[in-house]
């Protein structure tokens, strides 16, 4: 297959505002390694992992020189974006051959790079360069053939968002005698958990605004409470199995007094703020556990492909911008009045 010598890129040239997001045609085509696939991008997601990175949220001092969560700098000019639905155009000496035209959507948690096992797992548009270009690559092993008659703006809504919440599920072990509440519900996350707790036979209870209950319980809550609700109020005390955050923030503590004695507590964002106060006491005298969820289980993304192709789960893209609006499409992300995933075209 035919591969340009240049493309069009978006280039984080620093942490700070969108002004540090430049759109370039003329960037260089990544170059494969033996056991690495080149990937001609067809869309990809928009996240708060890429406005979080941008910004320096990871960096808890906001230098450059502080460590990511995934313990190592993050170097510029970085490509971000880690959903990508796109086509192997080109594979190293190492890959077959037979790889080469294949629709593939790409696990943004990576835990080999060329081939070799990484001590620390990165996140794909975070300590390597992403999908928001025209071409991207990755060692073959997290590029998932991907056999769906979802349209590619579709399938690129998935990886991120949706592993994320299956692997918050795994970790939590949920399965069809739990009731799972679920914060951030709206979002990409949100929605996605919603889904899959669902596709697992789970009772789902749904934080969101009450502007879009309507739409949440189409996709699958049995019942939505609203985000300025008080949960013990709306729900009662040892009420729930699981817990999904997706939010922390100030109203953090009610998610414990709802958990039922020996339930479990995933998290794996903090949009309404990361500092929370814990009464080490529910924690204990409650028998809670607690999940921190970042790095996604082995067998997390394969079971996602599944589900897709299954059409267990549904994509649910609110809006979809070009490459070059970027800003446009990350200050719409920003304003959180959509449902499920905002999607560039490349």
């Amino acid at each position: 297959m035919k591969v340009e010598k240049s493309m069009k890129a978006i280039i984080l040239k620093a942490y700070g505002n969108y002004e540090n997001l430049e759109f370039v045609n003329n960037y260089p085509v990544p170059q494969i390694k033996e056991n690495e696939v080149l990937i001609e991008v067809k869309a990809t997601g928009v996240n708060n992992t890429d406005i979080n990175t941008r910004i320096g949220w990871y960096a808890k001092d906001g230098s450059e020189n502080d460590p990511s969560w995934s313990g190592e700098s993050l170097k510029f000019p970085r490509i971000q974006g880690s959903d990508v639905c796109g086509v192997i155009v080109d594979v190293g000496e190492n890959v077959n051959k037979s790889r080469i035209g294949q629709r593939v959507l790409i696990e943004p948690s990576l835990q080999k790079v060329n081939g070799e096992q990484l001590e620390n797992p990165w996140y794909f548009g975070s300590e390597c360069d992403g999908g928001f270009a025209k071409y991207t690559k990755v060692s073959q092993e997290h590029a998932y053939k991907i056999k769906s008659s979802y349209s590619d703006i579709e399938l690129a809504s998935f990886p991120c968002s949706y592993s994320t919440a299956e692997n918050l599920l795994t970790r939590a072990n949920v399965n069809d005698n739990d009731v799972v509440l679920i914060s951030g519900a709206s979002g990409g996350v949100g929605s996605a958990a919603i889904q899959l707790a669902s596709a697992r036979g789970a009772k789902v209870i749904a934080i969101s605004l009450s502007s879009k209950f309507e739409e949440i319980k189409k996709i699958g809550a049995s019942k939505v409470v609203s985000r300025d609700e008080s949960l013990i109020e709306a729900l009662g005390n040892n009420s729930v199995d699981v817990v999904i955050d997706l939010v922390a923030g100030k109203s953090w503590a009610q998610f414990l007094e709802v958990l039922k004695p020996k339930g479990r507590y995933t998290v794996s964002g903090a949009i309404a703020g990361p500092i929370v106060e814990l009464d080490i006491r529910t924690l204990y005298l409650k028998d809670l556990t607690f999940f921190g969820c970042t790095v996604i289980e082995q067998e997390v993304f394969p079971n996602l492909i599944k589900r897709i192709e299954n059409k267990d789960i549904i994509p649910l893209v609110s809006k979809t911008f070009k490459l070059e609006d970027i800003v446009e499409a990350q200050k719409e992300f920003l304003i959180k009045k959509h449902i499920g995933k905002i999607v560039l075209t490349i």
